[in-house]
Protein backbone atom coordinates (compact mmCIF):
# COMPACT_ATOMS: atom_id res chain seq x y z
CA UNK A 1 0.00 0.00 0.00
CA UNK A 2 1.69 3.39 -0.81
CA UNK A 3 1.36 6.37 1.41
CA UNK A 4 0.26 9.48 -0.57
CA UNK A 5 2.00 12.60 0.62
CA UNK A 6 0.29 16.12 -0.30
CA UNK A 7 2.13 19.24 -0.85
CA UNK A 8 1.44 20.61 2.54
CA UNK A 9 3.25 17.87 4.14
CA UNK A 10 6.50 18.09 2.14
CA UNK A 11 6.40 21.75 3.22
CA UNK A 12 5.59 21.44 6.93
CA UNK A 13 8.20 18.72 6.65
CA UNK A 14 10.69 21.56 4.89
CA UNK A 15 9.69 24.15 7.58
CA UNK A 16 10.60 21.19 10.54
CA UNK A 17 13.91 20.45 9.49
CA UNK A 18 15.12 24.18 8.71
CA UNK A 19 13.70 25.42 12.10
CA UNK A 20 15.80 22.20 13.65
CA UNK A 21 18.68 23.28 11.35
CA UNK A 22 18.47 27.05 12.85
CA UNK A 23 18.24 26.06 16.26
CA UNK A 24 20.98 23.39 15.82
CA UNK A 25 23.00 26.04 14.38
CA UNK A 26 22.18 28.39 17.06
CA UNK A 27 24.58 28.00 19.76
CA UNK A 28 24.88 31.63 21.15
CA UNK A 29 24.18 31.61 24.47
CA UNK A 30 21.51 33.72 25.94
CA UNK A 31 24.18 36.64 27.38
CA UNK A 32 26.17 36.58 23.83
CA UNK A 33 22.04 37.11 22.71
CA UNK A 34 21.79 40.19 25.05
CA UNK A 35 24.67 41.54 24.64
CA UNK A 36 24.04 41.52 20.26
CA UNK A 37 20.39 43.31 21.76
CA UNK A 38 21.73 45.36 23.01
CA UNK A 39 24.41 46.71 20.08
CA UNK A 40 21.39 46.94 18.09
CA UNK A 41 19.51 49.19 20.15
CA UNK A 42 22.53 51.88 21.28
CA UNK A 43 25.21 51.35 18.78
CA UNK A 44 22.71 50.38 15.73
CA UNK A 45 19.37 52.26 17.10
CA UNK A 46 17.55 49.51 15.31
CA UNK A 47 15.22 48.66 18.05
CA UNK A 48 12.83 46.51 15.72
CA UNK A 49 16.05 44.45 15.06
CA UNK A 50 16.48 44.60 19.57
CA UNK A 51 13.13 43.26 19.72
CA UNK A 52 13.82 40.24 17.54
CA UNK A 53 17.07 39.60 19.45
CA UNK A 54 15.48 39.79 22.88
CA UNK A 55 12.56 37.45 21.83
CA UNK A 56 15.16 34.34 20.51
CA UNK A 57 16.96 34.76 23.42
CA UNK A 58 13.74 34.62 25.86
CA UNK A 59 12.87 31.16 23.97
CA UNK A 60 16.23 30.33 25.67
CA UNK A 61 15.37 31.54 28.74
CA UNK A 62 11.92 32.81 29.47
CA UNK A 63 12.29 33.68 33.09
CA UNK A 64 15.59 36.08 32.41
CA UNK A 65 14.22 39.33 34.21
CA UNK A 66 17.10 41.30 32.82
CA UNK A 67 16.16 40.63 29.62
CA UNK A 68 12.27 41.13 29.99
CA UNK A 69 13.15 44.33 31.47
CA UNK A 70 15.01 45.13 28.73
CA UNK A 71 12.21 43.92 26.20
CA UNK A 72 9.80 46.72 28.12
CA UNK A 73 12.23 49.44 27.59
CA UNK A 74 12.45 48.54 24.11
CA UNK A 75 9.00 48.85 23.94
CA UNK A 76 8.96 51.96 25.91
CA UNK A 77 11.22 53.57 23.31
CA UNK A 78 8.59 52.62 21.37
CA UNK A 79 5.69 53.79 22.11
CA UNK A 80 4.22 50.06 22.58
CA UNK A 81 3.40 51.28 26.16
CA UNK A 82 0.55 48.55 26.57
CA UNK A 83 3.17 45.55 25.27
CA UNK A 84 6.01 47.42 27.88
CA UNK A 85 2.89 47.37 30.50
CA UNK A 86 2.48 43.62 30.26
CA UNK A 87 5.95 42.70 30.41
CA UNK A 88 6.58 44.77 33.41
CA UNK A 89 3.84 43.64 35.00
CA UNK A 90 4.86 39.79 34.28
CA UNK A 91 8.16 40.76 35.76
CA UNK A 92 6.83 42.19 38.92
CA UNK A 93 4.59 39.24 39.73
CA UNK A 94 7.43 37.20 39.39
CA UNK A 95 10.24 39.15 41.42
CA UNK A 96 8.03 41.37 43.70
CA UNK A 97 9.84 44.52 44.27
CA UNK A 98 12.56 44.19 41.83
CA UNK A 99 14.87 47.40 41.24
CA UNK A 100 15.32 47.46 38.26
CA UNK A 101 11.92 46.66 36.62
CA UNK A 102 10.47 48.63 39.22
CA UNK A 103 12.52 51.56 37.84
CA UNK A 104 11.56 50.90 34.52
CA UNK A 105 7.88 50.28 35.15
CA UNK A 106 8.00 53.52 36.92
CA UNK A 107 9.74 55.48 34.69
CA UNK A 108 6.91 54.34 31.53
CA UNK A 109 4.06 55.56 34.00
CA UNK A 110 5.93 59.12 34.81
CA UNK A 111 6.35 59.64 31.02
CA UNK A 112 2.76 59.03 30.06
CA UNK A 113 1.84 61.35 32.87
CA UNK A 114 0.87 59.03 35.87
CA UNK A 115 2.66 59.85 38.85
CA UNK A 116 0.68 58.46 41.62
CA UNK A 117 0.58 55.22 39.60
CA UNK A 118 4.06 55.62 39.09
CA UNK A 119 4.78 56.62 42.61
CA UNK A 120 2.76 52.81 44.18
CA UNK A 121 5.13 50.94 41.64
CA UNK A 122 7.97 52.63 43.42
CA UNK A 123 7.03 52.27 47.01
CA UNK A 124 6.73 48.78 46.45
CA UNK A 125 10.47 48.92 45.26
CA UNK A 126 11.48 51.12 48.47
CA UNK A 127 9.86 48.07 50.69
CA UNK A 128 12.42 45.91 49.07
CA UNK A 129 15.47 48.17 48.08
CA UNK A 130 14.54 51.15 51.05
CA UNK A 131 18.26 52.52 49.84
CA UNK A 132 18.18 52.31 46.16
CA UNK A 133 19.38 55.69 45.00
CA UNK A 134 17.50 55.32 41.55
CA UNK A 135 14.36 54.83 43.26
CA UNK A 136 14.80 57.61 45.92
CA UNK A 137 15.35 60.21 43.27
CA UNK A 138 12.80 59.02 40.62
CA UNK A 139 10.67 58.81 43.85
CA UNK A 140 11.63 63.02 44.71
CA UNK A 141 10.56 63.47 41.12
CA UNK A 142 7.41 61.91 41.53
CA UNK A 143 6.52 63.83 44.41
CA UNK A 144 7.43 67.46 43.20
CA UNK A 145 5.62 66.46 39.79
CA UNK A 146 2.57 65.79 41.86
CA UNK A 147 3.30 69.18 44.11
CA UNK A 148 4.08 67.42 47.25
CA UNK A 149 7.34 69.66 48.06
CA UNK A 150 7.66 68.89 52.03
CA UNK A 151 7.58 65.07 51.20
CA UNK A 152 9.95 65.12 48.05
CA UNK A 153 12.52 67.22 50.27
CA UNK A 154 12.29 64.52 52.77
CA UNK A 155 12.94 61.83 50.25
CA UNK A 156 16.10 63.61 49.05
CA UNK A 157 17.37 64.52 52.20
CA UNK A 158 16.97 60.74 52.89
CA UNK A 159 19.06 60.22 49.88
CA UNK A 160 21.38 62.86 50.12
CA UNK A 161 22.50 61.17 53.54
CA UNK A 162 23.32 58.17 51.97
CA UNK A 163 25.23 59.53 49.12
CA UNK A 164 26.57 63.17 50.05
CA UNK A 165 27.85 63.64 46.50
CA UNK A 166 24.95 62.46 44.89
CA UNK A 167 24.96 65.81 42.35
CA UNK A 168 21.88 65.18 40.74
CA UNK A 169 19.82 64.52 44.03
CA UNK A 170 21.61 68.24 44.91
CA UNK A 171 20.38 69.69 42.11
CA UNK A 172 17.08 68.49 42.48
CA UNK A 173 16.79 69.56 46.42
CA UNK A 174 17.67 73.27 45.24
CA UNK A 175 15.22 73.34 43.09
CA UNK A 176 12.50 72.35 45.44
CA UNK A 177 14.03 74.38 48.41
CA UNK A 178 11.45 77.38 48.07
CA UNK A 179 8.53 75.57 48.02
CA UNK A 180 9.51 72.47 50.26
CA UNK A 181 7.73 73.16 53.53
CA UNK A 182 4.08 74.69 54.00
CA UNK A 183 5.43 77.53 56.34
CA UNK A 184 8.33 78.91 57.98
CA UNK A 185 9.07 81.54 60.12
CA UNK A 186 12.84 82.69 60.33
CA UNK A 187 14.50 85.77 62.48
CA UNK A 188 18.13 87.18 61.64
CA UNK A 189 20.34 89.53 63.62
CA UNK A 190 23.57 91.51 62.12
CA UNK A 191 26.11 93.68 63.60
CA UNK A 192 28.45 95.32 61.87
CA UNK A 193 31.42 97.19 63.05
CA UNK A 194 33.84 100.33 61.53
CA UNK A 195 37.83 100.49 61.90
CA UNK A 196 36.97 104.33 60.32
CA UNK A 197 34.31 106.57 59.03
CA UNK A 198 31.65 105.60 61.73
CA UNK A 199 31.86 105.55 65.28
CA UNK A 200 29.13 103.74 66.22
CA UNK A 201 27.96 99.91 64.82
CA UNK A 202 25.15 98.88 62.80
CA UNK A 203 22.27 96.99 63.94
CA UNK A 204 20.25 95.42 61.27
CA UNK A 205 17.40 92.63 62.22
CA UNK A 206 14.55 91.05 60.55
CA UNK A 207 11.67 88.93 60.87
CA UNK A 208 10.22 86.70 57.80
CA UNK A 209 7.39 84.30 57.04
CA UNK A 210 7.17 81.79 54.33
CA UNK A 211 4.37 80.35 52.97
CA UNK A 212 4.25 77.26 50.02
CA UNK A 213 0.93 77.81 47.76
CA UNK A 214 0.21 76.09 44.51
CA UNK A 215 2.08 78.11 42.36
CA UNK A 216 5.38 78.86 44.46
CA UNK A 217 6.40 79.95 47.93
CA UNK A 218 5.27 83.51 48.97
CA UNK A 219 7.78 85.44 52.01
CA UNK A 220 6.76 88.84 53.94
CA UNK A 221 9.86 89.94 55.79
CA UNK A 222 9.65 93.24 58.14
CA UNK A 223 13.55 94.51 58.07
CA UNK A 224 15.26 96.79 60.72
CA UNK A 225 18.33 98.63 61.35
CA UNK A 226 20.09 101.00 63.57
CA UNK A 227 22.27 103.09 61.17
CA UNK A 228 23.99 106.78 62.06
CA UNK A 229 22.00 106.76 65.45
CA UNK A 230 18.59 106.46 63.13
CA UNK A 231 16.46 104.25 62.99
CA UNK A 232 14.44 102.51 60.15
CA UNK A 233 11.80 99.96 58.80
CA UNK A 234 11.60 98.24 55.33
CA UNK A 235 8.58 96.03 54.54
CA UNK A 236 9.53 93.19 51.65
CA UNK A 237 7.65 90.59 49.39
CA UNK A 238 8.88 88.08 48.09
CA UNK A 239 7.73 85.30 45.90
CA UNK A 240 9.21 82.59 43.80
CA UNK A 241 6.61 81.13 41.25
CA UNK A 242 7.22 77.97 39.79
CA UNK A 243 6.57 78.22 35.82
CA UNK A 244 7.43 74.69 34.83
CA UNK A 245 9.87 71.81 35.35
CA UNK A 246 12.42 74.20 34.08
CA UNK A 247 11.97 77.76 34.84
CA UNK A 248 11.09 79.69 37.93
CA UNK A 249 10.75 83.12 39.19
CA UNK A 250 11.81 85.38 41.45
CA UNK A 251 9.69 88.68 42.22
CA UNK A 252 10.37 90.97 44.80
CA UNK A 253 9.30 94.28 46.40
CA UNK A 254 9.87 96.49 49.17
CA UNK A 255 8.44 99.90 50.94
CA UNK A 256 10.32 101.42 53.22
CA UNK A 257 9.74 103.94 56.63
CA UNK A 258 13.12 105.96 56.20
CA UNK A 259 15.48 106.77 52.72
CA UNK A 260 17.93 107.54 54.47
CA UNK A 261 18.22 103.29 56.09
CA UNK A 262 16.49 101.47 53.42
CA UNK A 263 15.50 102.38 49.69
CA UNK A 264 12.21 104.06 49.42
CA UNK A 265 11.09 101.49 47.70
CA UNK A 266 12.83 98.66 46.31
CA UNK A 267 11.69 96.49 43.43
CA UNK A 268 13.36 92.82 41.84
CA UNK A 269 13.03 90.11 39.07
CA UNK A 270 14.46 87.18 38.08
CA UNK A 271 14.12 84.45 35.82
CA UNK A 272 15.89 80.96 37.04
CA UNK A 273 16.85 77.98 34.52
CA UNK A 274 17.61 74.84 35.57
CA UNK A 275 19.74 72.85 32.63
CA UNK A 276 21.14 70.06 31.83
CA UNK A 277 24.79 68.66 33.83
CA UNK A 278 23.29 70.21 37.39
CA UNK A 279 23.63 73.84 36.24
CA UNK A 280 21.19 76.68 36.87
CA UNK A 281 21.21 79.86 35.16
CA UNK A 282 19.78 83.04 36.08
CA UNK A 283 19.39 86.88 34.63
CA UNK A 284 17.29 89.53 36.37
CA UNK A 285 17.38 92.91 37.55
CA UNK A 286 17.25 95.09 40.50
CA UNK A 287 15.74 98.69 41.31
CA UNK A 288 16.85 100.66 44.23
CA UNK A 289 14.75 104.31 44.61
CA UNK A 290 16.03 106.88 46.83
CA UNK A 291 16.26 110.41 45.41
CA UNK A 292 16.08 108.47 41.86
CA UNK A 293 15.58 105.60 41.22
CA UNK A 294 18.83 103.19 40.05
CA UNK A 295 18.18 100.33 38.21
CA UNK A 296 21.07 97.53 38.74
CA UNK A 297 21.12 94.26 36.20
CA UNK A 298 22.24 90.77 36.98
CA UNK A 299 23.12 87.76 35.42
CA UNK A 300 24.73 84.29 37.13
CA UNK A 301 25.31 80.81 36.41
CA UNK A 302 25.42 77.94 39.24
CA UNK A 303 26.98 74.18 39.05
CA UNK A 304 26.59 71.25 41.51
CA UNK A 305 30.07 68.92 41.77
CA UNK A 306 29.65 66.63 44.46
CA UNK A 307 29.06 68.09 47.73
CA UNK A 308 30.08 71.51 45.86
CA UNK A 309 28.06 74.21 44.55
CA UNK A 310 29.42 77.27 42.76
CA UNK A 311 27.71 80.11 41.39
CA UNK A 312 29.38 83.63 39.93
CA UNK A 313 27.14 86.48 39.58
CA UNK A 314 27.55 89.71 38.39
CA UNK A 315 25.86 93.12 38.66
CA UNK A 316 25.71 95.82 35.90
CA UNK A 317 24.38 99.59 36.69
CA UNK A 318 24.51 101.60 33.92
CA UNK A 319 24.70 105.51 33.86
CA UNK A 320 25.06 108.34 31.11
CA UNK A 321 28.68 107.22 30.36
CA UNK A 322 30.04 104.59 32.40
CA UNK A 323 28.62 100.97 33.59
CA UNK A 324 29.58 100.27 36.79
CA UNK A 325 30.47 96.19 37.51
CA UNK A 326 30.51 93.76 40.62
CA UNK A 327 31.17 90.33 40.86
CA UNK A 328 31.20 87.77 43.51
CA UNK A 329 31.97 84.02 43.66
CA UNK A 330 29.67 81.70 46.03
CA UNK A 331 30.78 78.14 47.46
CA UNK A 332 28.98 75.97 49.97
CA UNK A 333 29.94 72.66 50.77
CA UNK A 334 27.52 70.73 51.82
CA UNK A 335 27.56 67.91 54.09
CA UNK A 336 24.02 66.48 54.24
CA UNK A 337 20.27 68.17 52.91
CA UNK A 338 19.76 71.05 51.37
CA UNK A 339 20.19 73.05 54.34
CA UNK A 340 23.86 71.94 56.23
CA UNK A 341 26.61 73.53 54.23
CA UNK A 342 29.49 75.54 54.83
CA UNK A 343 29.93 78.40 52.58
CA UNK A 344 32.11 81.06 51.24
CA UNK A 345 31.84 84.07 49.46
CA UNK A 346 34.05 86.18 47.16
CA UNK A 347 33.47 89.33 45.80
CA UNK A 348 34.12 93.03 44.30
CA UNK A 349 32.11 95.89 43.99
CA UNK A 350 28.17 96.83 46.09
CA UNK A 351 25.35 94.56 45.88
CA UNK A 352 21.81 95.42 45.53
CA UNK A 353 20.75 92.52 47.44
CA UNK A 354 23.48 92.95 50.21
CA UNK A 355 21.10 95.33 52.48
CA UNK A 356 23.69 95.91 54.82
CA UNK A 357 25.76 98.24 52.19
CA UNK A 358 22.73 98.72 49.36
CA UNK A 359 22.36 102.39 51.07
CA UNK A 360 24.84 103.58 49.28
CA UNK A 361 23.39 103.34 45.57
CA UNK A 362 21.86 106.70 47.79
CA UNK A 363 24.48 108.65 45.63
CA UNK A 364 24.22 108.46 42.06
CA UNK A 365 28.04 107.91 41.87
CA UNK A 366 28.58 106.15 44.68
CA UNK A 367 27.98 102.75 42.68
CA UNK A 368 31.33 103.22 40.82
CA UNK A 369 32.92 102.77 44.60
CA UNK A 370 35.31 100.08 44.91
CA UNK A 371 34.95 97.19 47.69
CA UNK A 372 36.47 93.77 48.02
CA UNK A 373 34.52 91.53 50.41
CA UNK A 374 34.86 87.76 51.85
CA UNK A 375 32.38 86.14 53.98
CA UNK A 376 32.14 82.46 55.38
CA UNK A 377 29.03 80.60 56.65
CA UNK A 378 27.99 77.83 58.57
CA UNK A 379 24.41 76.33 58.32
CA UNK A 380 22.98 73.43 60.29
CA UNK A 381 19.69 71.80 60.64
CA UNK A 382 18.34 69.91 62.80
CA UNK A 383 15.37 67.13 62.76
CA UNK A 384 14.58 68.89 59.48
CA UNK A 385 13.24 71.54 61.25
CA UNK A 386 15.34 73.91 62.91
CA UNK A 387 17.90 75.64 60.89
CA UNK A 388 20.49 77.41 62.66
CA UNK A 389 22.99 79.78 60.62
CA UNK A 390 26.04 82.23 61.19
CA UNK A 391 28.04 84.18 59.01
CA UNK A 392 31.10 86.21 59.53
CA UNK A 393 32.85 88.95 56.91
CA UNK A 394 35.25 91.29 56.27
CA UNK A 395 34.52 94.27 53.36
CA UNK A 396 37.41 96.68 52.72
CA UNK A 397 35.19 99.42 51.39
CA UNK A 398 35.71 102.63 49.42
CA UNK A 399 33.05 105.07 50.77
CA UNK A 400 34.25 107.94 48.73
CA UNK A 401 37.07 108.56 46.39
CA UNK A 402 40.52 108.00 48.13
CA UNK A 403 39.15 107.36 51.57
CA UNK A 404 38.98 103.58 52.40
CA UNK A 405 37.64 101.68 55.64
CA UNK A 406 37.29 98.18 56.68
CA UNK A 407 33.79 96.67 58.28
CA UNK A 408 34.20 93.65 60.35
CA UNK A 409 30.21 91.69 60.34
CA UNK A 410 29.05 89.01 62.14
CA UNK A 411 25.13 87.38 61.53
CA UNK A 412 23.05 84.90 63.33
CA UNK A 413 19.79 83.50 62.44
CA UNK A 414 16.85 81.09 62.96
CA UNK A 415 14.06 79.98 60.88
CA UNK A 416 11.55 77.02 61.60
CA UNK A 417 9.96 74.85 59.42
CA UNK A 418 6.18 73.65 59.83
Amino acid sequence: MKVKFRPTTYILLILILLFNNVQAQDERTTDELFKEVRSAAFDEDNYPKAISLTKQALIKSPDYADLNIFLGRLYTWTDKVDSARVVFKEVLLKNPGHEDGSLASANLEYWNDQSEKALGIVDKGLEFHEKSKPLLLLKAKLLKDLKRYPEASTTLNKLLKIDPKFTEARSLSQSIKNVSSKNELGVYYEFVKFDKRFDDPWHLASVDYSRSTKIGSIIGRLNYANRFNSNGTQLVIDAYPSISDTFYAYVSGGISSSGSIFPDYRAGFSLYANLPAAFEGEVGFRMLSFDDETWIYTASVGKYISNFWFNARTYLTPSNDDLSHSYSLNVRYYLGGADDFFSLSLGTGISPDNDTNNILFNDGDTYRLRSNNISLGYRVSINSTNVFLINAGLEDQEFKQGTRGNQYSIEVGYFKKF
